[in-house]
């Protein structure tokens, strides 16, 4: 069961359902509680089925896009896995990693927006018969659980028609009634077949998104540009649309839900522009409300520099950090790097905080596992120690051999969980629009199921190691000030009573500022892991990824990791993804763009470059966009992949640390590392750590 509120790390407004401050109230009543619960996926769809059809179906006057939903099926239903996991995975967190599998792909929408509930429903019939024709019992038995799923989404679907129907009998309003009208017809039309038109493919895109994160929270959903422009396209030649009805449709399903990760821009197949209408609409539409949302523009160097421009403007002006700024060049060759398919790797889609998929390709378990690089060097300085090594290729080496120690647990960790997922959670409605899934007869989690499944790992640290193991090099095994068993009883104390060690060690080159010998450790750390985690297989027939970014665990892990040789104490949080360690970056953005920019970011599967800049950075500067835009533009033909920006004042998140309560700072948004959320409803801890950050106030 998920945990108690006291009991979670509140990351913000992430999640975006509409809390009624209420539990499921039919939660006992649940078909694994009153008839038995086993690990199968017939006996979760029978709770999703039962979950579906207990939650209301809501309709509010003034909207035309319709649907929220208030909990998550794991609220219900028992989501735990058996114990030989569960050991497996306490085993794992002391050797440095750890991780899960839930969502944090990308479904391919269009499937759906093309064949609509009921064209999904007959492939799965379709399916099924062939299965049942070949004797295969559990496909078969799969099949049919999938065919329980379409039909509660459905019904789900005509209550918000009959709902709207009832509110309509007692419209006074006649602009009322009329959206009440449409609204039930829209969904007697979703319920019967395919969208027909730009609004009703908003709306089959919204209720997507409802019925699927009620399994669980994290994945993207694609392009919406390229999802909606012949709609789009059509009802304007049909007369019955105009740009600004599209905008504002567009902009009410932000509103309803503000954690949609949809990408604009890239490149077609053919490896033209995509940007197209919708592309302005869709950025239009967000510029016309700011504030929280997950927008990314994929920026290439053949895109109208007129829609990149805009998009870099939107950028500055709200300063939240939307629409964020990414390489589609770049993730498409790291999908081909990897071994993507050009058919699958060209429709790329930025997808979550710093990480991209394929487009109803790839189930890559992105930002879930955690690689923690400061265990593997921990341990390595004790070998050290004890073997009093007189080189640092010593140390190098064995330091290497940890890394590989953490990553051989991990592999086996994560085959364990891989095993059972498609039993303790499989993932229904996220599998109907996946390439083949149904076809094949299988969950979008099981072995076999999607066209890709390279389990990323983020890597947590990065920095830190990079900057303790070059002043390492430097004190200890070149300048010889220190012993490594003087730096390890330093640090196991969180450097009591030696300040003067401390300062020797925190004095040293640091990374971040375009210096040759930090960065040199920086490549070979980045490299390492890369190299090792690509040596790893999962029991789908992938390797592993390095991803240079974590999303949360930087905060929190400083206490548990402890102090570090780079002369952090314990209590201080540790770098974000591959961002330089808080104040550490003092040569400026350029230097620290610079040092980033020394791996090859198609290489890996992800790493974002953070940047908070004071309004007063703008000062005296007429075209404030434009320097968002030539950096950006700079970093990405370096090879870059992704720049998050956020424009804030910093005196005034500073007072909101500590007074949440205050109106006044209520609609602060900000760019938190990949994804966005209001500053005040983030834990205390990550309010802490953001303002702690470098804020630039000049180049």
């Amino acid at each position: 069961m998920a945990l108690a509120e006291d009991q979670r790390i509140n990351l913000g407004d992430h999640n975006c359902r509409v809390d009624n401050g209420q539990a499921f109230p039919y939660a006992d009543d649940m078909p694994s509680k009153k008839e038995g619960f086993d690990y199968t996926a017939e006996n979760w769809a029978k709770d999703y089925v039962f979950f579906l059809d207990h939650s209301p179906a809501e309709v509010y006057p003034n909207e035309t896009i319709v649907g929220e939903f208030h909990w998550q099926l794991d609220e219900a239903r028992k989501f735990v896995y058996p114990d030989e996991v569960v050991e497996l995975g306490f085993d794992l967190r002391q050797k440095g990693a750890g991780g899960t599998s839930l969502a944090h792909t990308c479904p391919d929408l269009s499937i759906g927006l093309k064949k609509g509930w009921t064209g999904l429903l007959k492939d799965v019939q379709e399916s099924k018969a062939k299965w049942e024709k070949y004797g295969n019992r559990d496909r078969v038995s799969y099949l049919s659980a999938q065919e329980d799923i379409i039909n509660a989404i459905i019904r789900y679907i005509n209550r918000h028609s009959d709902r709207a129907l009832e509110l309509a009998k007692d419209e006074k309003d006649e602009d009322q009634y009329n959206r009440y009208i449409k609204i039930s017809e829209n969904m007697k039309q979703l319920a019967a077949g395919a969208p027909q038109t730009f609004e009703q493919a908003v709306q089959w895109i919204q209720l997507f998104q409802v019925v699927e994160r009620i399994n669980g929270h994290g994945n993207g959903y694609g392009r919406l540009d390229l999802l909606l422009i012949d709609f789009y396209k059509k009802d304007v030649e049909d007369g019955i649309l105009t740009r600004d009805e599209a905008r504002n449709i567009m902009a009410e399903l932000y509103l309803k839900y503000g954690g949609n990760y949809f990408s604009f821009g890239g490149r077609l197949k053919d490896g033209s522009d995509a940007t197209n209408e919708v592309s302005w609409i869709g950025i239009e539409a967000y510029d016309m409300l700011g504030g929280y949302n997950h927008l990314g523009l994929m920026w290439h160097e053949d895109m109208d520099p007129a829609y990149y421009s805009y998009g870099c403007d939107v950028v500055t002006r709200h300063g939240c950090g939307v629409p964020t700024l990414v390489n589609y060049d770049v993730m498409r060759d790291s999908e081909l790097y990897s071994g993507y398919s050009e058919d699958d790797a060209w429709n790329v889609s930025y997808s979550g905080c710093q990480w991209y998929c394929s487009v109803g390709s790839e189930y890559s378990d992105h930002d879930l596992n955690s690689f923690v690089l400061t265990a593997p060097m921990q341990r390595a300085m004790k070998e050290a120690e004890e073997k009093d090594f007189q080189t640092f290729e010593e140390f190098w080496d064995a330091y290497t051999r940890e890394v590989k120690v953490t990553a051989d647990a991990l592999a086996e960790f994560k085959n364990r969980v891989y095993k059972w997922q498609s039993r303790v959670w499989p993932e229904m409605v996220t599998t109907l629009c996946m390439k083949d899934t149904i076809e094949k007869g299988l969950d979008v989690t099981a072995v076999g199921g999607p066209h890709n499944a390279y389990t990323s790992v983020n890597v947590l640290g990065v920095p830190n190691v990079v900057d303790s193991i070059y002043a390492m090099k430097k004190v200890i095994f070149e300048e010889k000030k220190y012993t490594m068993k003087e730096i390890n009883e330093a640090i196991a104390n969180n450097w009591k009573d030696q300040e003067v060690m401390r300062q020797t060690m925190l004095s040293q080159e640091k990374f971040g500022n375009d210096k040759s010998g930090v960065d040199d450790i920086f490549i070979r750390v980045a490299e390492n892991i890369r190299d090792t985690l690509k040596e790893e297989r999962n029991i789908k027939g992938f390797n592993f990824r390095a991803s240079l970014f974590q999303y949360m665990g930087h905060t929190y892990a400083g206490p548990i990791i402890g102090a570090t040789p780079d002369g952090r104490f314990a209590e201080e949080p540790i770098a974000h993804g591959c961002n330089p360690m808080h104040g550490r970056n003092t040569e400026g953005i350029t230097a620290t763009a610079k040092s980033l920019l020394k791996v090859p970011f198609k290489e890996y599967q992800g790493g974002s470059l953070q940047i908070e800049l004071q309004p007063k950075f703008f000062d005296g500067k007429e075209n404030k966009g434009s320097y968002i835009e030539n950096f950006s533009k700079a970093f990405m033909k370096a090879g870059g992949i992704q720049i998050n920006f956020n424009v804030i004042d910093l005196e005034k998140l500073k007072k909101a640390v500590d007074d949440p309560k205050n109106p006044d700072y209520a609609d602060i948004v900000v760019k938190v590392t990949g994804y966005s959320a209001h500053f005040v409803v983030m834990d205390h801890e990550f309010r802490k750590e953001f303002v702690s950050r470098v804020n630039y106030d000049v180049v």
